[in-house]
């Protein structure tokens, strides 16, 4: 459920944690563990999924918030879980509140999880390819900082995403990413155009002053155990957590 390579972690009260796709009760061809609930899977195997592992974690499946990720780059402040309005269209979240887990949801997006112990600050944010043009990393360490956090002081944790190896581009595009983000320019190991996502976050995040950061060395579309839109279109969504322990 948990991934060997992806396990929870934690730094100075700041827990993070990322799933593969095992230890769940979904079908193919979203078996097992689908944790996403707007790709066609029985909306009864997700909420078993969720709290299956919300519970792994030690976590009340009822206090995670979700987000109705759009590739953009808004930010929304959270106390609690969402009310039954619904959950916004978002690609990060942020909360001061302890104990409160945030998660997003990725299937060769980047997963971006950021907590500053200190302050008691903490988001999780999803970057693809879009959302790295947006700045939507930039945008939730700012909603950080502006709760208190320090850029010094955040711990940065990226999971499991389609590698600059993978993740075919034209050449265009490439270009246009790579003028915003130089950083993300890469190569696909047969040589054509392709982005670097995960690297163009890291250089934002180096930009901003986030020092301490880690990135997964696991590409989705190479790993068998984790779910890859690029591979297969239909299938599930792992999902990243991030929360702060009591002061």
């Amino acid at each position: 459920m948990i991934g060997q390579h992806d396990a929870l972690t934690s730094t100075s009260g700041a827990h993070f944690a990322f799933t593969d796709r095992w230890g769940g009760v979904s079908a193919a061809p979203y078996e097992q563990l689908n944790l996403g609930g707007a790709v066609g899977d029985d909306p009864a195997a997700v909420r078993a999924n969720r709290t299956a592992a919300a519970e792994s974690l030690g976590l009340d499946a009822a206090r995670v918030v979700w987000m109705n990720q759009v590739h953009g780059r808004d930010v929304a402040v959270v106390e609690k879980p969402w009310n039954s309005d619904g959950i916004p269209a978002v690609d990060a979240v942020v909360t001061a509140r302890r104990g409160l887990a945030l998660a997003v949801l990725t299937a060769d997006c980047v997963p971006v999880l950021l907590a500053d112990p200190v302050a008691g600050v903490a988001a999780a944010a999803h970057a693809g390819r879009p959302g790295l043009l947006a700045g939507v990393v930039p945008a939730a360490v700012e909603a950080m900082v502006a709760r208190g956090a320090e850029p010094a002081r955040i711990t940065a944790r990226t999971g499991p995403a389609v590698c600059g190896r993978c993740y075919e581009v034209p050449d265009a595009m490439r270009a246009e990413v790579a003028a915003a983000v130089p950083q993300s320019w890469s190569e696909t190991s047969w040589g054509t155009p392709s982005v670097d996502v995960a690297a163009g976050v890291h250089a934002q995040l180096a930009a901003l002053g986030v020092e301490d950061r880690h990135r997964s060395r696991i590409c989705t579309v190479e790993s068998a155990d984790h779910f890859s839109y690029r591979r297969d279109r239909t299938t599930g969504r792992l999902a990243g957590y991030v929360w702060l322990g009591a002061s």
